[in-house]
């Protein structure tokens, strides 16, 4: 073969490689493009489907949170007994049950809203065998009282827990 050939060979296979390279690229690139809206359009779906689902959970937590903060506790249910530990037991497990009830929530919201929420239903137990530990508690009404009187020197868990609910709320819409 002599070199005029081989140009001319050469003049033909390099545009055509060129021109497949460029084809190859150009459907790759909209094969990437279709998987991209594909999956955007699934997770839209989904996300439509689950939104009103999680704003359930968000709303029972709140709920739980309301029923545990201990104001409104302390007014919902009085005492059994004039007996301090029976009261703080009654509450304790109000509260405990009221939050075994909501257990399966936690999988529509985020790990540290969970933690957060758990977090101040243990605070809140905490400040009730607190308050029943104190020398100057004999009964359960003055259990009551010690309670509320600490509130008034301090927000309740149960507030904190909601404002993180309302921010994590806020933050489905954007």
């Amino acid at each position: 073969m002599d070199f005029t050939r081989i140009i001319e060979l050469a003049s033909y296979t390099l545009p055509a490689i060129v021109t497949g390279f460029v084809a190859y690229s150009f459907f790759e690139l909209h094969i990437k493009n279709n998987d991209k809206k594909r999956a955007f359009l699934l997770n839209k779906q989904a996300h439509k489907e689950s939104l009103p689902v999680r704003l359930q959970a968000y709303e029972r937590m709140t709920l739980f949170l309301e029923r545990i903060n201990l104001t409104k506790l302390l007014i919902r249910l009085s005492p059994i007994s004039q007996n301090k530990h029976d009261y703080e037991n009654y509450l304790i497990e109000q509260i405990e049950q009221e939050f075994e009830h909501n257990l399966t929530q936690q999988i529509y919201m985020s790990e540290e809203c969970w933690t957060i929420i758990s977090t101040a239903k243990n605070a809140t137990i905490q400040m009730i065998r607190k308050a029943a530990m104190s020398d100057k508690v004999e009964n359960a009404d003055k259990l009551r009282e010690v309670i509320l009187n600490d509130l008034l020197e301090k927000q309740s868990p149960s507030n904190a827990a909601l404002s993180f609910i309302k921010s994590e709320v806020a933050e489905l819409w954007y």
